[in-house]
């Protein structure tokens, strides 16, 4: 079964797109935490740095599917480097910003423009489904492969932007996200071999891919996978602090993306046999059972055990959403409804940073975990009511 992850690289060309989109994605880890520690390096309130970085972030939310419908209707070469180059160049402009104390609004103006930032995780995943379209045993286990890149990406990239802020200089961290976007998009754009073709626009071209039949409900339920995951990071710092253990909470954090990014790959070696709908509904529904016990933790080692269970549904469930959104939307839309998906997830960290945070400030360390819970419990309602919609689509 390990052998479909050597196979999916057997085209020539995938593994070095592979490369390019894991170094283009790894800013989208940095960026958020790199602008709140530099903000805060320099003298600025922590209220000012988290709004800014929140804008960003909305910015790309909302961006991201549009730049994306640009690229299924031109071509990736011809979008991405253009709004990459204006991504960076927001950046500079709010290093500089910061740097020389300009008004407050001209970190939130940066902040928008640098929601250009293109969705590379879109657009990897579409050159994926371009080479395995006849496969989707090694489509599977390629999708598999990025929601596990994804883990490490976001493992790695936080503790790298405060790092480089706090050891090199504040401005260091947003700095190396501009570096690490330009080097990876012209890396994964000069890769043409592997680019997919531009087709057709469907009948009724030009509409939003939202009105895909069953894609608006996969969104609902990804942004419910977002405030799990957003709350649990949010909610994990507050209760190692509770416990005079704040240092643990990076470790603590890494051992739920251990336990995602170990089930994703053992998920992507594994010849799925039920229908791609019954795998979601048995994912979702897997985390909100494997989310509950967080509830009951009472200790920085029995979390720790319980955050590795509760990590082992995520990557599972976004593998199989990303499989049944390659069903739903046709080619020509695929790059714009897998954005909706990665924007979905985006909004719904931010929605669970926002509310855990509340909660930890009103009831405590421990009633922060409602949140995800409560969210688990969303996700596997949303698909349970949609899935004779979504099996309906599939069909079609």
């Amino acid at each position: 079964m390990l052998s479909d992850y050597r196979r999916i690289f057997s085209p020539a060309g995938s593994l070095l797109f592979s490369t390019a989109g894991f170094i283009s994605r790894l800013p989208l880890s940095m960026i958020g935490v790199g602008i709140v520690t530099m903000l805060s390096q320099l003298g600025g309130e922590y209220s000012l740095a988290g709004s800014v970085s929140a804008t960003q972030a909305l910015a790309a939310a909302a961006i991201g599917p549009q730049i994306s419908r640009l690229v299924d209707r031109r071509g990736q070469r011809r979008v991405v480097l253009p709004v990459t180059a204006v991504a960076v160049a927001a950046l500079c402009a709010m290093v500089l910003c910061a740097r020389y104390a300009a008004p407050d609004w001209t970190l939130y103006v940066t902040a928008v423009a640098a929601g250009c930032m293109p969705s590379m995780g879109a657009l990897v995943r579409s050159r994926w489904a371009e080479i395995h379209s006849e496969s989707p045993q090694l489509l599977h286990a390629a999708y598999a492969l990025e929601s596990v890149l994804d883990e490490v990406i976001f493992v790695i990239g936080p503790a790298l932007a405060i790092t480089l802020s706090t050891a090199a200089g504040a401005e260091a961290g947003p700095l190396a996200v501009a570096v690490l976007l330009a080097v990876g998009v012209v890396l994964f754009a000069a890769q043409r071999r592997t680019e997919p073709p531009v087709r057709p626009e469907p009948q009724r071209g030009g509409r939003c891919a939202l009105r895909i039949p069953g894609l608006g409900p996969l969104v609902l339920t990804t942004t419910s996978v977002g405030v799990v995951y957003g709350s649990v990071e949010v909610t994990t710092v507050a209760f190692a602090g509770a416990h005079h253990h704040k240092a643990l909470s990076g470790l603590l954090l890494a051992v739920y993306a251990l336990g995602s990014g170990l089930a994703g790959a053992v998920f992507g070696a594994i010849r799925p046999r039920r229908a791609i709908t019954r795998r979601l509904l048995a994912g979702a529904c897997a985390m909100a059972v494997f989310t509950a016990p967080l509830l009951f933790a009472r200790s920085l080692a029995v979390l720790a055990g319980m955050l590795f269970v509760a990590g082992l549904s995520i990557a599972p469930t976004l593998i199989t959403t990303m499989g049944l959104v390659g069903d739903l939307a046709p080619a020509a839309q695929l790059t714009e409804s897998i954005t909706w998906i990665v924007s979905g997830l985006s909004i719904g960290v931010a929605l669970g940073y926002a509310t855990s945070g509340w909660v930890v400030d009103s009831a405590g360390a421990s009633a922060g975990y409602r949140v995800p819970c409560a969210a688990a419990l969303l996700a596997a309602g949303t698909v349970c009511l949609a899935l004779p919609r979504l099996a309906r689509a599939g069909a079609r």
